[in-house]
């Protein structure tokens, strides 16, 4: 049941519990639907991948940006992808699904199209592009709104998991795709530049004499 605009139920969607809610939902049954998408490709002794895995520098493979990390090379690598996606996903969600999707746009494209320009001859698949660029976001953002509260999750989050930015540099692990944590990342911080908060200038008031 909704509402008038002037308050009840109306307003509840925009409250920090129902953003929660919503959140946990939302990245609920994304993982739900990476896990699935596993059992699938596990299936098929995971020929998706062949099929909608990135392929850089190829006119097919612009269409695989749009699939790649719906795709993962194993079990291990979904459970690998699948915590920090709830976790930094979650954040991002708190600021409201316009917030979100954007963070997830930016960091989709990002991470597949730095992929497809400077990737490897191999076939990249998995979502950890999205993790990197929630996690860019956060820390931008807690910044950019000059929170203390922001600021501070923010310091904690690097603390945490900073570890996870070596991810970001060339050849620490061969058989992980720098490249599309790195564009994830970049994807984050744009997200974060074009929600920056605007100031509004404080307009001089006039004083008659």
């Amino acid at each position: 049941m909704v509402l008038d605009a002037s308050g009840g139920q109306a307003q509840t969607r925009h409250t920090p519990a129902a953003r929660a809610q919503g959140g946990l939902l939302v990245l609920g049954l994304f993982i739900v639907l990476l896990f699935a998408i596993e059992l699938v490709n596990a299936a098929t002794f995971h020929s998706l991948n062949r099929t909608f895995g990135l392929r850089p520098r190829s006119a097919d493979g612009l269409l695989d940006i749009l699939t790649f990390p719906l795709f993962h090379a194993n079990l291990g690598h979904v459970v690998s992808n699948a915590l920090p996606l709830i976790i930094f996903g979650f954040l991002v969600f708190l600021s409201g699904l316009r917030v979100f999707l954007t963070a997830v746009a930016f960091s989709w494209f990002g991470s597949g199209l730095l992929v497809w320009l400077i990737g490897g001859w191999g076939i990249t698949v998995g979502a950890s592009g999205l993790v990197f660029g929630f996690f860019a976001f956060l820390l931008v953002r807690g910044f950019f709104n000059r929170n203390w509260w922001q600021i501070a999750l923010s310091v904690v989050l690097f603390l945490t998991y900073g570890g996870i930015l070596f991810g970001v540099l060339p050849g620490v692990a061969g058989f992980v795709s720098w490249q599309a944590h790195l564009g994830g990342a970049l994807g984050g911080v744009a997200a974060a530049m074009l929600l920056k908060p605007r100031r509004v200038p404080q307009q001089r008031q006039a004083t008659e004499r």
